[in-house]
């Protein structure tokens, strides 16, 4: 998974609440392995039932087109519990999402993947899409060691992550990489539980 530190690129502001995981991954997107999510992304919105573009769709205007970090509105990614939006968002260059909530299953999902979703209060989620909407150069930096978003004027929003998701996104670390490092940890327990219920391990026959 790639450590995710700090990142800087072009933000596109989608401001609009509960957007959810059918939206970001139609489920066409789920009927082959081979399929390019990233370009099937918000397919519904991005493009025409002939396959071409939708010009005002935000994703399809330039520089909106090479966008790392959307700033979203209130219950980001609500509905299914498709892990393939998150899947989706990242394969399309996505690598974080700015929003006031998130639902729990695509949170979870996310911190899972390497997405970091930033939780910030609504008033400062609109702000700071608005100053990005008509802006010439629409970047905005994500500090995830110092846990602060820094807009265009430069202010800087702080945020907060749980600590050992923070570790893991910061070191590139999946759910199994976790464990592992557990693994000095487990078999003390292992040694421990045996000792003091040993009925509960029979030796084989």
């Amino acid at each position: 998974m790639e450590p995710f530190t700090v990142v800087t690129g072009i933000a596109a502001p989608m401001l609009m609440p509960n957007i959810n995981t059918d939206a970001i991954t139609p489920m066409a997107a789920g009927r082959s392995t081979s399929v390019d999510l990233g370009k099937m992304m918000f397919n519904n919105w991005r493009y025409k039932l002939d396959g071409s573009e939708i010009p005002e769709f935000i994703l399809n205007r330039p520089p909106f087109r090479q966008s790392k970090i959307l700033v979203a509105g209130e219950n980001f990614g609500c509905g299914s519990s498709r892990e393939r939006a998150v899947w989706a968002l990242q394969k399309f260059g996505i690598r974080c999402v700015i929003a006031p909530s998130f639902a729990d299953i695509f949170r979870e999902n996310s911190y899972q993947n390497g997405l970091l979703p930033v939780i910030i209060g609504a008033a400062e989620c609109v702000a700071l899409g608005a100053s990005l909407e008509n802006a010439g150069d629409p970047t905005i930096t994500v500090d995830l060691d110092r846990c602060v978003v820094r807009g265009l004027d430069g202010r800087e929003i702080a945020f907060s992550v749980p600590a050992e998701r923070r570790d893991a996104l910061m070191k590139g670390l999946d759910e199994i990489d976790v464990i592992l490092g557990m693994e000095a940890d487990i078999a003390a327990f292992q040694i421990r539980e045996r000792a003091a219920r040993p009925w509960l391990y029979p030796e084989p026959r």
